[in-house]
């Protein structure tokens, strides 16, 4: 019984190294997403840390616009950063799982 207990302790403390390494690497996988018309561009990385903001300069003459396009491409990025780090946790985490009857269905 306690070998069962220290086996799946084990795994997952396992489990855990790898969620952590995984959020290590998601630092280095970059997102880019642009407004529609292109005339602001952000790229951040998949843990959701900007790493650049490029702005075309017609939209520096208008503040409101600005802001506008900011809160936009920036949820939009967001997003998608989002969705690249609950997929890639997701994945390490149910991996590492120890073979718990009924657990499958949280990952689904």
């Amino acid at each position: 019984m306690f070998g069962d207990l220290m086996g799946m302790m084990g795994k997952l403390k396992e489990a855990r190294q790898k969620v952590e390494e995984t959020k290590k690497r998601l630092d280095s996988v970059f997102v880019d997403e642009s407004s529609s018309d292109g005339r602001l561009k952000i790229t951040l990385t998949a843990n959701r840390e900007i790493k650049s903001i490029s702005v075309d300069e017609q939209l520096l003459s208008d503040k409101e616009e600005l802001e506008d396009y900011l809160v936009l491409t920036l949820n939009k990025a967001i997003s998608k950063a989002s969705k690249i780090q609950e997929d890639e946790l997701g994945a390490v985490a149910k991996e590492g799982m120890p073979n718990i009857p009924g657990m499958d269905s949280f990952f689904k």
